[in-house]
């Protein structure tokens, strides 16, 4: 039985996580926090995440929920997440971060505090995803550069990031297959008079508006045919179900930086 802490109880993500992990007979809701004075704090779980059972109140200090834990995971937003980390870090406890938005200087710390403990760190947890980020990367090399790349990604008016974590990672695993300098070759969006396409390009869209979870298309587009990878998720249930399968797998890991490719076995 793996005990996990959810970070962001009461966010449209870590309800999710919470009745996942109550669905999951190897794993166990260790404890759900927020920040403190948040006005969930306090409150019961089950009434803060709509479970009927849940047992327990969110609690304001990190600390308390993840000293009951084997792990902790955390959809919340990059300052606090790196708070969270270093502490899971102090404590000895692994981490799934599915946390989008982080700047390099974040990032850095990311991979520095995972030579202490394990930690799974992915733009997307869907298990549907990470494989199109596999085949993202295998169509693009046997197409070849005959087939032009563009990439459309559409997310709810809430989102803040853009474009989406899950785009930036499709986009280093085409330029990665075409051998491609990632941030020379994206064209963010086209306006006026831009000229012929470049062959080495890479065509990046951003759509928001109301609830869209989150829908994903790749364009590989030849002389006589074009191809579309499509990922549409109906839910966010998709990523809490990946993000505890992720918890359940790392928390018995050596101290690593790994991600979503790790956990499904799809490295190589």
């Amino acid at each position: 039985m793996v005990r996990i802490a959810v970070a962001g109880a009461a966010g449209r993500m870590g309800g999710r996580i919470i009745h996942t992990i109550a669905c999951q007979e190897r794993a166990e809701l260790a404890g759900a926090f927020e920040f403190a004075g948040h006005p969930a704090v306090g409150r019961s779980i089950a009434e803060v995440a709509g479970l009927a059972g849940a047992q327990g109140a969110v609690e304001g200090d990190p600390a308390a929920a993840l000293a009951k834990a084997d792990a902790l995971i955390d959809f919340t937003a990059p300052e606090a997440t790196l708070a969270h980390l270093a502490l899971a870090a102090e404590m000895g406890k692994a981490a799934v971060i599915g946390t989008t938005g982080l700047n390099a200087g974040q990032v850095e710390r990311l991979h520095e505090l995972a030579r202490k403990v394990p930690v799974v760190y992915a733009p997307n947890m869907s298990v549907g995803m990470n494989l199109m980020f596999k085949l993202a990367g295998m169509m693009a090399k046997v197409l070849g550069e005959g087939y032009a790349l563009e990439l459309v990604e559409a997310h709810h008016d809430q989102k803040k990031d853009a474009p989406s974590g899950t785009a930036v990672k499709l986009i280093a695993e085409l330029a990665a297959a075409r051998g491609w300098d990632p941030e020379k070759v994206c064209q963010h969006g086209r306006h006026g008079l831009v000229g012929a396409r470049p062959q080495e390009e890479i065509g990046v869209g951003v759509i928001r508006g109301g609830d869209i979870v989150g829908d994903h298309t790749v364009y590989f587009i030849g002389q006589g045919e074009r191809l579309e990878l499509v990922h549409r998720a109906h839910s966010r249930d998709t990523f809490a179900q990946g993000a505890v399968r992720a918890a359940l797998w790392v928390a018995s890991r050596e101290p690593g930086l790994y991600d979503m490719q790790d956990v499904l076995g799809l490295k190589g």
